[in-house]
């Protein structure tokens, strides 16, 4: 490689498999992951949730590896693994945690060590550095260098990728943060963006998906106001938009790993300052009701068509976060499938592009057949997928007894115009 480094990258999901290929094809690359399945299936040419090609696999020198003896052969180590939250809506910073102590004890004189991992500002430093130091025996900033590099990959998006996205940089001192932008520049020929602090590249990337959220928020405030108005927030928004400033930020049910999650990282820094943060807790209050919100608008449409609810068959057309992605962590579908059933509605499920097993055994959901859902009364549009688009209003009046019923479109993309007279369609 042209900067001279040895890159190893932890974590192969969406943010550390397409930065180990993008690496691979310029040289050799270590990239670990502590599944072995997810190992084995990379060595076979194989990525289940499809954010890189198999010819991706195949032109990227790569050792595919769950033992972390291997990392020693790297210098330049790339920490890209999940920060969820936990139950509370508090940071859990376990993965990282734990990414961090398998690189120290690998940790040599002269590595640095790159974290891409979405924290609250302060985090790096704070909470992986005494970790790295007490595990090397090493000196951080003297022995080896600490930096961070906000991912900015966004599942299922081919237009907005790694190579042409620019990629901010951050590090501890100005000659590590050169070497880091040598690096990565090496890679994203959109370029690199350097910050003068570590706190402010793990700021910027906090902010990214704070800012989404609120907008998404405000969107489905809206929603809700317009409904009790009885006016289409969808013709409101066409609109409003036709004004050059205006936003296209749309209602719908803000899940995922990113939007969902992230502004709690945030949040929960500002309240261990003293600060007691009110925007962001109202837009992710507003956000995470949504799916139950959708789910009573149903039940409401059923008992005003003087339905029986309990006992009713409802189809949830799309389970994942997000269109035309298999990734379930944290979709919010699953609070509107959660309180279909509270009030005995029979839910099933039809997701073409979820994994049936990952589906039931990590989050109890049972995933149906197209061909073996059964007629029911309503059909809830949760997820966009393209397999569900083309399905169009004849795959869903199958769905429906004598092809009459309710449909639910969470995120208005069924045309009204060409809508069956028989069925009733609402949306956000």
């Amino acid at each position: 490689m042209s900067h001279g480094r040895k890159i190893s990258v932890i974590g192969l999901g969406y943010v550390g498999l397409p930065v180990a290929v993008a690496f691979g094809k310029q040289g050799r690359v270590v990239a670990y992951d502590n599944n072995p399945r997810r190992i084995r299936e990379l060595k076979q040419g194989a990525d289940w949730i499809e954010v890189v090609t198999a010819e991706d696999l195949e032109q990227s020198d790569i050792l595919f590896t769950d033992n972390a003896a291997d990392l020693v052969q790297a210098d330049f180590h790339i920490i890209a693994v999940p920060t969820p939250i936990n139950a509370a809506k508090q940071p859990d910073l376990s993965p990282l945690l734990n990414a961090t102590e398998i690189i120290g004890q690998q940790l040599k004189a002269g590595d640095i060590v790159v974290y891409e991992s979405t924290v609250y500002p302060g985090a790096t430093e704070e909470e992986c550095v005494p970790i790295l130091e007490r595990l090397s025996g090493l000196t951080c900033g003297k022995d080896f260098q600490v930096g961070y590099s906000p991912e900015r990959i966004n599942p299922g998006d081919t237009q907005h990728t790694l190579e042409n996205t620019v990629k901010v940089v951050s590090a501890q001192n100005n000659e590590t943060l050169d070497i880091i932008a040598e690096v990565y520049s090496s890679i994203v020929k959109a370029g690199v963006h350097k910050v003068s602090s570590i706190k402010a590249g793990e700021a910027a990337k906090v902010i990214e998906n704070t800012q989404r959220d609120l907008n998404i928020a405000l969107m489905n405030e809206l929603a809700l106001i317009f409904n009790k108005m009885k006016i289409d927030t969808n013709e409101v928004l066409q609109a409003a938009g036709t004004k050059w400033n205006f936003l296209p930020f749309r209602p719908g049910l803000v899940g995922g790993h990113c939007i969902g999650v992230d502004p709690y990282y945030l949040t929960y820094k500002a309240s261990v300052l003293g600060y007691s943060p009110q925007v962001i807790l109202a837009g992710r209050s507003i956000n995470d009701a949504m799916g139950r919100y959708v789910a009573r608008m149903v039940i409401k449409q059923l008992i005003n068509a003087g339905q029986m609810i309990k006992g009713s068959t409802v189809t949830v057309l799309g389970a994942t976060f997000k269109e035309n992605v298999p990734d379930l962590r944290n979709t919010r579908v699953l609070d509107l499938i959660e309180e279909l059933e509270s009030f005995g509605v029979n839910v099933q499920i039809y997701d073409p592009v979820a994994d049936v097993e990952q589906a039931k055994e990590e989050y109890g959901l049972t995933l149906t057949a197209y061909r073996d859902l059964q007629p029911g009364r309503a059909v809830i549009m949760a997820v966009s997928h393209r397999e569900l688009l083309e399905l169009g209003w004849p795959g869903i009046e199958k769905l429906l007894i004598d092809g009459s019923g309710i449909v639910f479109d969470v995120k208005s993309v069924l045309l009204r115009e060409t809508k069956p007279k028989a069925i009733e369609l609402y949306r956000l």
